[in-house]
C-alpha cells in the first residue's frame, strides 16, 4: 500500500446525529498525524462532481454539538455504474486524495466496498445510521440520540394520552429493523412494541386492550416500527377502531425529527473515537473494513460481512419488553 498523506471524508446516506462529531475525530487525527483531509460535500455526488475543499481544525470548530452534518448527504444513482465510480476515482487522483472514510448505513458501507475493491482505493467506512443494524458494532452513530427524541416525545404524548383516555399508536424510524422501536418502546412503558424481526398477531393486542379496558383503562402508547409487518400505524390504528370502536385511538407518526438534533453524550464520544481509529486503521493499513465497537472493544470488520450480515435483534429484550408490558 502506497504512503498516506490525503484523506478523504464524506457522509452518505440518511444524516444522523454525531455525523459532525465524526468528521472532526477524522480531521483532528489527520492532523495529528500530518496528513491532509479533504471533505467530500453531498456524499458519492461530490466525489464524482468533485465538490471537495480542504478542512483544518477550524472548520471543525464548534460542530460537535451539531446535528445533521456540515459535508451534507445526497443520493448518487451515478455512483451505482461503474463509469460514475471510474469518474469518481478520477476526481480522486486529481486531487491527490489517497484513501476515504466514508460515514453511512448500508447503502454507504456497499458504495464504499464496491468502490474501494474495484480502483485499490484504501477506504474505510463509519457506522452512522440511526436504525443501529450493522453488523459489526454493538452501536452506530445517531442510534443513541434517535431512542432518547422517541423517547422524549412519547412521555410528552402519553401525558395527553391519560388526560383523555387514549390510545396512541406511535409510528418510529425502523423499515427493516426495530432497535429504536424495542428500546424506545420499553424505555417508555409501552403497552405494546411491534418490531419488523417479530410476527404481529394482532388478536394478541386485541387481548391486551380488552384486559386493559376491564380495568377502566382506555390510556395507552403502542410503539410501532415503520416496517412491521402489519402495516404501520395507520393499519393498527384501523383494526383497534373495527375491533374496539368506543377506543380513542389516535396516530402520531414521528417522523424525521428522529433523525435531527443535537447527539446525546453517547453519540459524541462514540463518534469520536471510531473516527480518530478510522484514521489510524488507514494509516496502519487497514482497508475494506468497517471500525465498530463490540463489547467496548474497537473492531474492524470486513465490508463485505458489514453489508451482507444484519445485526441481529436483541431477543432477551424483546422477551423482557413482552412480559413488562403485560
Amino acid at each position: 500500500m502506497k504512503s498516506i498523506n490525503k484523506i478523504g471524508v464524506l457522509t452518505s446516506g440518511g444524516d444522523a446525529p454525531g455525523m459532525n462529531a465524526a468528521i472532526r475525530a477524522v480531521v483532528k487525527a489527520g492532523l495529528h498525524y500530518e496528513k491532509e483531509v479533504l471533505g467530500v460535500q453531498k456524499g458519492f455526488l461530490g466525489l464524482i462532481d468533485d465538490l471537495i475543499r480542504p478542512l483544518s481544525s477550524q472548520d471543525v470548530y464548534n460542530i460537535i454539538h451539531r446535528g445533521g452534518t456540515i459535508l451534507k448527504s445526497a443520493r448518487c444513482d451515478a455512483f451505482r455504474t461503474k463509469e460514475g465510480r471510474q469518474k469518481a476515482f478520477d476526481t480522486m487522483k486529481a486531487r491527490g486524495i489517497d484513501a476515504l472514510v466514508a460515514i453511512g448505513g448500508d447503502g454507504t458501507l456497499t458504495g464504499a466496498r464496491i468502490f474501494g475493491a474495484e480502483f485499490g482505493v484504501p477506504v474505510i467506512g463509519l457506522p452512522g445510521t440511526i436504525d443501529n443494524d450493522l453488523y459489526g458494532t454493538d452501536y452506530t452513530i445517531g442510534y443513541d440520540t434517535a431512542v432518547n427524541t422517541v423517547v422524549t416525545a412519547v412521555d410528552k404524548i402519553r401525558d395527553t394520552a391519560h388526560s383523555h383516555d387514549r390510545l396512541f399508536v406511535v409510528e418510529v424510524m425502523g423499515r427493516d429493523a426495530g432497535f429504536i422501536a424495542l428500546r424506545s418502546g420499553i424505555a417508555t412503558g409501552a403497552e405494546k412494541i411491534m418490531i419488523p424481526e417479530a410476527k404481529t398477531f394482532i388478536e394478541d393486542l386485541f387481548d391486551s386492550l380488552a384486559r386493559g379496558k376491564s380495568h377502566d383503562e382506555g390510556a395507552g402508547i403502542i410503539i410501532v416500527a415503520e416496517g412491521d409487518d402489519f402495516g404501520g400505524a395507520l393499519e393498527v390504528e384501523k383494526k383497534i377502531k373495527k375491533r374496539f370502536p368506543d377506543y380513542d385511538v389516535r396516530v402520531s407518526i414521528l417522523g424525521h425529527i428522529q433523525r435531527g438534533g443535537a447527539p446525546s453524550a453517547f453519540d459524541r464520544v462514540l463518534a469520536s473515537g471510531l473516527g480518530f481509529q478510522a484514521v489510524k486503521g488507514l494509516l496502519d493499513g487497514k482497508s475494506g473494513v468497517m471500525v465498530g465497537s463490540i463489547n467496548r472493544k474497537i473492531e474492524f470488520t470486513p465490508l463485505e460481512k458489514t453489508v451482507k450480515y444484519n445485526q441481529p435483534i436483541n431477543v432477551e429484550l424483546h422477551s423482557i419488553a413482552e412480559i413488562l408490558a403485560l
